[in-house]
């Protein structure tokens, strides 16, 4: 059994890593610097994770834990979760960027997920049926993680880091309003390429 202190530091260390990935990548880290951050012990470190590699597995483990408990929720629960999930929303971006076997583990996980979220909610119909589930989950997910990838260049334009709670609640803001709403008035570019989908797959 471990002590509570035991937990207690391990949490700490796996926050500590999953900040420095973020802001590193794998890399580019190095166990003393996860444990100067996390304020403890090289020698700590590597009693509860063994190795870096395996400190990584246990960051993705959280973050795949996260989405898999995420679910509906009120207001304040949600800018909670949203202020919480700042350093999650780093990891993500940098270990896409990195194109790990870890970071495609986790798309994978994040797309089946939001593939069974979207057919639930067309069963209880807040989601529009598609023609294409997985493509839908795809360019869902994609769309949500893009301005992670694309940090830089989307922080410039909206004026912060897309990781930071304003500059991504202001993000999905314009995307669910078009998600919900609609973008264009009529449907010329999806006929368009509904016929060249038609014309492909002949």
């Amino acid at each position: 059994m471990r002590s509570a202190s035991d937990l207690t530091a391990r949490a700490r260390i796996r926050d500590a890593a999953l900040a420095r990935f973020g802001a590193d990548g794998v890399a580019g880290t190095s166990v003393r610097a996860v444990a100067a951050d996390a304020g403890v012990s090289p020698a700590l470190v590597l009693h509860h994770f063994g190795s870096k590699e395996r400190l990584r597995q246990a960051c993705d483990q959280y973050v795949l834990e996260g989405i898999r408990s995420g679910g509906d929720a009120d207001e304040g629960a949600l800018a909670d979760m949203l202020r919480a999930a700042t350093p999650v929303r780093r990891y993500l971006g940098r270990a896409l960027l990195d194109g790990t076997d870890g970071a495609t583990a986790l798309f994978i996980e994040i797309v089946g997920r939001t593939q069974e979220w979207l057919a639930a909610g067309e069963a209880e119909g807040w989601v529009r049926p598609t023609s294409d589930a997985r493509a839908r989950a795809v360019t869902y997910v994609s769309w949500l993680l893009a301005p992670l990838v694309l940090g830089d260049q989307v922080g410039r334009l909206l004026g912060g880091d897309p990781a930071e709670t304003a500059t991504a609640v202001r993000g999905a803001r314009a995307g669910l309003e078009m998600l919900t709403g609609g973008l264009f008035t009529d449907d010329r570019w999806l006929t368009a390429f509904t016929a060249v989908d038609e014309r492909e797959t002949r």
